[in-house]
């Protein structure tokens, strides 16, 4: 399941995934608030993965590659921070591996450190 954060810091967007991500979730959720974020020319965003997280389905998958190339190259400027938080050590070893890919900046927190990574990504 992904839900969008709503007590974030004003100019950033926030999601939590748990369980299974699916392909409606995705689109229905996380897509629109990072849209809404290219169009006000700047994306700063926290993307919390909780400890109960199993996968993605391939649908969420595909869509994640979708929403890259189209919102991750095609607004390459408009990424200015990305917070991955979490306590999964694979995700935080794979997310720090890619890090130099990644639009602007990029950190990973772990999930006591879930307040940090909201001013980090504010700032």
């Amino acid at each position: 399941m992904i839900e969008q954060l709503t007590d974030m810091p004003e100019g950033t967007i926030g999601f939590r995934a748990s369980g299974d991500v699916t392909r409606e979730e995705y689109r229905d959720v996380l897509e629109p608030a990072m849209r809404e974020a290219v169009e006000a020319g700047e994306i700063r965003l926290m993307f919390v993965v909780a400890s109960d997280f199993e996968r993605f389905k391939l649908g969420a998958l595909a869509e994640d590659t979708k929403t890259g190339i189209q919102l991750g190259i095609g607004h390459h400027s408009a990424w200015k921070r990305c917070a991955i938080v979490t306590d999964i050590e694979w995700m935080q070893h794979a997310t720090n591996l890619f890090a130099w890919m990644a639009p602007g900046e990029l950190q990973v927190f772990g999930l006591d450190a879930e307040a940090d990574a909201r001013a980090w990504v504010a700032g």
